[in-house]
């Protein structure tokens, strides 16, 4: 009988640890309820994709219009397409692209990494395009070494519609919200949605034709 007494509380703490465990399921729709209450509050007013490629692959950026593609929600901030040199990567090309960077966690509403502010420290990708598909991998700065060299799929998303150009005032900037699943290694076991804007800049862009 005693033993049976001495049982019931470990069996009670055993059963609120069980309670207090929060699922993947549970992550998952919290990251949702996270995106939407940081679409409401910034005011971001989203257009489908047909009405993106309708309007030259471009979103206005004075009615804060994002375009969703697979999940990533993208703000084409700036692109430089039309200015004399500007052009998109060709099928085959590799660029090392500089990656000026702010990441903001949205779920705990905190900038957690970024190099705007450090002149000194860029980070750098090395980029691919082949057979229509893109692919990247970081070669230095602070992904890098916090992440490990894997670029989230979230940072292609905007590669099909940007033109690159080494002119330091053009060049491509974005902004996206990336969920865990094509976000940073931690954003992914945490399952935790990230805000990013990004300028994008060229280091090897040639006109080869």
């Amino acid at each position: 009988m005693k033993f049976k007494w001495l049982l019931l509380p470990l069996l009670a703490l055993f059963f609120v640890a069980c309670d207090d465990e929060v699922s993947y399921s549970d992550m998952k729709e919290r990251e949702t309820r996270a995106v939407k209450e940081f679409i409401r509050s910034e005011g971001i007013n989203v257009i489908s994709f047909n009405d993106f490629i309708k309007n030259d692959s471009t979103t206005d950026v004075e009615n804060n219009e994002y375009v969703i593609i697979d999940d990533v929600y993208m703000q084409i901030v700036r692109n430089p397409k039309g200015v004399e040199g500007a052009r998109q990567m060709r099928d085959g090309e590799t660029l090392n692209v500089m990656a000026r960077f702010v990441e903001y966690n949205i779920s705990e509403a905190d900038t957690i990494l970024g190099n705007v502010f450090d002149s000194d420290n860029p980070d750098y990708m090395r980029v691919k395009l082949d057979h229509g598909s893109y692919s990247a991998t970081f070669t230095n700065g602070y992904m890098a070494i916090t992440y490990g060299s894997a670029v989230p799929t979230g940072w292609l998303t905007p590669l099909p519609y940007i033109y690159f150009t080494r002119r330091q005032s053009q060049t491509a900037k974005v902004r996206l919200i990336v969920p865990h699943t094509k976000g940073t290694s931690t954003a992914s076991s945490y399952v935790y949605p990230c805000f990013y804007e990004i300028t994008f800049i060229p280091e090897n862009l040639y006109d080869t034709d």
